[in-house]
């Protein structure tokens, strides 16, 4: 596994001491959050759209492939073919109550993955990269539901970035708050945030028990509020 070596365009600039150089840590995130932003070029403005996503660390690519996918009709997709994107990830992991508003911040873990979007078109690789989009949301769904037809495959275009050019900035703990501050006001400190499932509620066509996958997904989520 190589380092989050910076190239020109991720090396940080302001708050450089955030950055991590683990890759480990990147795929811990990519591993645990759920939404990506995309931003691209849509034709001469700006576009970040949210996506759900899934990271192949074995894929086709250089350091591992990030998946992401959609209607071969949305015109973001269409322009997002064959083009440089950024793919942004972030995890918001409390709320830094600071004694003055210019410290005041959140903790977070954020990725910036930059790379030209290429189109799956190995139906092999295609299929993978779809049971993987399932089973981030749900581990172990893939293999329980049942398998797309053709007619789904064809209406459904997947992009994949490498995993090569990336960045990943930590904020973690409470405020940098300055001694003056601290000796003026006698708290500081931060909320931590949790991400935290309910129980899983079936729709109205549902029979028998809940699936065992969805119950550990939802348990291991719930598991989170304790630390």
């Amino acid at each position: 596994m190589t380092d989050l070596s910076p190239t020109e365009r991720t090396r940080l600039g302001r708050l450089a001491e955030k950055g991590r150089a683990d890759r480990q840590e990147l795929y811990d995130l990519l591993d645990t959050a759920l939404v990506a932003h995309v931003g691209l070029d849509a034709g001469g403005y700006p576009l970040v759209l949210p996506t759900a996503y899934a990271v192949d660390l074995d894929g086709p690519d250089r350091d591992g492939t990030l998946y992401f996918h959609g209607s071969v009709a949305a015109r973001w997709l269409v322009a997002a073919r064959g083009s440089k994107v950024c793919v942004t990830i972030t995890e918001v992991d409390g709320l830094v109550a600071a004694r003055s508003g210019f410290e005041s911040s959140m903790n977070f873990r954020t990725a910036v993955v930059l790379g030209e979007a290429r189109v799956v078109e190995d139906p092999d690789e295609r299929t993978r990269a779809l049971d993987l989009m399932v089973d981030h949301m749900v581990p172990g769904r893939a293999a329980t539901i049942r398998r797309p037809t053709r007619k789904e495959l064809a209406a459904t275009m997947v992009l994949a970035v490498p995993l090569y050019e990336a960045s990943l900035k930590v904020r973690a703990g409470g405020p940098d708050d300055e001694d003056d501050d601290v000796a003026d006001n006698p708290w500081g400190g931060h909320i931590p945030l949790y991400r935290v499932a309910g129980t899983p509620v079936g729709d109205e066509g549902s029979r028998g028990p809940v699936p065992d996958d969805v119950r550990r997904r939802a348990e291991q989520l719930g598991a989170l509020d304790a630390g």
